[in-house]
């Protein structure tokens, strides 16, 4: 990675899906398309974190990418457990850290593999990371006509040209965001029963409005053409002590490492997004008019082949794998939303932590009902588990801070040596 070029861009995928090469395969023709990779000032270099025990995958389901590929790219680095163990070990030698340390940042679950896509960026020098999923594609999708209407994203250049100017650039989604599906509401569950549940367990960004707009068009999100037609970007501003972003379609600006803040989530919960989002007070923050496309129930791997739907199924709760889908998303969102409102509302938490165990009393049977899931009661379980640990995730939380605040200063001297040699 020796190369001489003006723009140095990491593409990071924290992945364990075997579909991981068709995702990279359909990005890589279109930057070509784009541009991009003919751009002689601009080094492109993919960053994969890969996760062996999510789908039972092996090495070989990352690593081994078609050589014809692998020439319109200008480098790629494989993140293994070993490959971080290795890292570790480096970062311990040079007294930077100590190994418990060392899983604060790099242990288990997404924000770790996150982590190690942003150190193994700023380690090989590259100027800026754009973070992509392994379950969302370079397209948009409309519902502007009778049928669906599609456009290819040009995701990529579309960051690189706005993240010179701002510490994060953060681009749109459309497709199957949410995994809450299509709700009949009947006397078991009405409407009001289900907006009481989903206030509960989601974050300020999730509204009832939101959700009961997706849920009409059958769990799909569509586009919108003012942003898919326009240059226009936009500060993201905060919203209860938060800039809300997500962990993909997002760029990274690493030229000062200061500047950077770890991923961190709760153990076995989400929301490493969510949590970065709290952090970006004084960090400018943009809004870039590109989309990717979420197949969030894997069910349109075909757009990868140019089979392009002229409408998009609806996603109802009539079947086990929507339900429990579902039903892991509600776990998930539980299990963070006590140090998410810790974080943010530190003054009124045990209130609100009390009106959401209220809430929760009186819908999960009904919800439990509805479902034909009675393991959705667990949802209270959850809420009760991570509220009495809450401090000890938010010292973890400031702690992850501290730690990483150690390895960006490590390469802030390490970069500043450089420069006077």
């Amino acid at each position: 990675m020796d190369h001489k070029k003006d723009v140095k861009v990491g593409i990071g995928f924290a992945t364990g899906r075997k579909s991981f090469k068709k995702v990279l395969r359909s990005y890589i023709h279109s930057w070509k398309e784009s541009g991009l990779v003919d751009d002689k000032n601009i080094l492109l270099n993919i960053f994969v974190a890969y996760d062996l025990t999510y789908n039972k995958t092996n090495k070989k389901d990352y690593v081994n990418i078609n050589p014809e590929l692998a020439m319109e790219i200008d480098g790629t680095i494989f993140i293994g457990s070993d490959d971080i163990n290795h890292e570790i070990d480096y970062l311990v030698n040079e007294e930077v850290l100590d190994h418990t340390e060392a899983k604060k940042i790099f242990g288990k679950g997404y924000a770790s593999q996150r982590n190690a896509i942003i150190y193994s960026a700023i380690k090989n020098g590259m100027d800026y990371l754009i973070f992509l999923d392994d379950d969302e594609y370079p397209v948009a999708v409309t519902n502007t006509r009778k049928n669906a209407v599609w456009g290819g994203q040009h995701v990529l250049s579309t960051h690189i040209k706005n993240i010179k100017q701002s510490d994060i650039t953060h681009g749109y989604h459309c497709g199957y965001i949410s995994p809450i599906p299509y709700v009949d509401f009947n006397d078991i569950m009405t409407e009001d029963d289900f907006r009481l549940f989903v206030e509960a367990i989601s974050n300020d960004i999730l509204n009832w409005n939101n959700v009961k707009k997706v849920m009409n068009n059958g769990g799909v999100t569509y586009a919108d053409t003012e942003i898919l037609v326009s240059d226009k970007t936009k500060e993201v501003m905060e919203i209860n002590h938060s800039k809300f972003i997500s962990g993909a379609n997002l760029g990274i600006n690493l030229t000062d490492p200061l500047r950077i803040f770890p991923f961190y989530n709760p153990p076995k919960a989400r929301g490493e997004d969510t949590f970065l989002s709290t952090c970006l007070s004084e960090r400018k923050v943009i809004k870039v008019p590109c989309y990717t496309f979420h197949d969030g129930f894997s069910t349109y791997s075909h757009l990868l082949e140019g089979v392009l739907p002229i409408s998009l199924k609806f996603i109802k709760a009539d079947n086990k794998k929507i339900v429990d889908r579902f039903y892991k998303a509600c776990i998930g969102w539980i299990r963070y939303k006590p140090l998410l409102l810790f974080i943010t509302q530190p003054d009124s938490y045990e209130e609100k932590i009390e009106e959401i165990r209220e809430q929760l009393k009186e819908v999960l049977p009904k919800v439990c009902s509805y479902f034909g899931q009675p393991d959705f009661i667990k949802v209270l379980t959850e809420l009760e588990k991570y509220d009495r640990n809450v401090k000890k995730h938010y010292m973890d939380f400031i702690e992850t801070q501290r730690i990483w605040g150690n390895i960006m200063k490590h390469f802030a001297d390490r970069d500043s040596i450089s420069k006077t040699i």
